[in-house]
């Protein structure tokens, strides 16, 4: 990895709740892929931060807030597995959205050759190795190198305004197939 050209954030604290607000609303406008991210113990959580890094070395990486249930989990875990959601996955995005429950209770997995736990059902999935966590801000950054990946397909699982949706490729993206 080459060094990070780290520049200095810095706002007064009524500008910087301003400035959270207006971010959390400009954000929910972006529409986002559900993905469930797992690690050992187990311990599971919805993420719509999740994004390719690198084709070469293949990473990709996500964020957890700071303060989540599951980031002591994640800043131990020598493996993650991303689980890509399907739209007909919408109730499984809930309940690792939700604190102070079991996440897996009641959810078809098993462990995978990496000690990650693998949901049942996924549009796709892959298992990384953290090769760095960056605290920024309040969330702790997880880049992963790629260790294993395998995609059944699906339609994917969207967020967007607050609320989970799918998707319907228009004419031109059914024609680019």
């Amino acid at each position: 990895m080459t060094a990070v050209d780290e520049r200095p954030v810095t706002a007064h604290p009524v500008e910087a709740a301003e400035r959270a607000d207006l971010l959390r609303r400009t954000l929910r406008r972006h529409a986002a892929g559900v993905t469930v991210i797992t690690v050992p113990g187990p311990a599971g959580f919805t993420a719509t931060s999740f994004t390719s890094v690198s084709l070469e070395p293949a990473l990709v990486s996500f964020y957890l807030a700071g303060t989540a249930s599951a980031a002591p989990a994640v800043r131990a875990a020598e493996a993650f597995t991303v689980h890509v959601l399907s739209r007909e996955q919408e109730s499984l995005a809930q309940r690792f959205a939700t604190s102070g429950i079991d996440r897996f209770a009641g959810t078809g997995w098993r462990t995978g050759p990496h000690g990650t736990p693998l949901l049942d059902g996924a549009a796709a999935r892959l298992t990384a190795r953290p090769v760095l966590l960056q605290q920024v801000g309040d969330h702790l950054l997880v880049v992963g190198e790629v260790l294993d990946a395998d995609a059944d397909g699906g339609t994917p699982l969207l967020h967007h305004d607050g609320a989970f949706g799918g998707f319907a490729p228009g004419a031109a993206g059914r024609d680019a197939r």
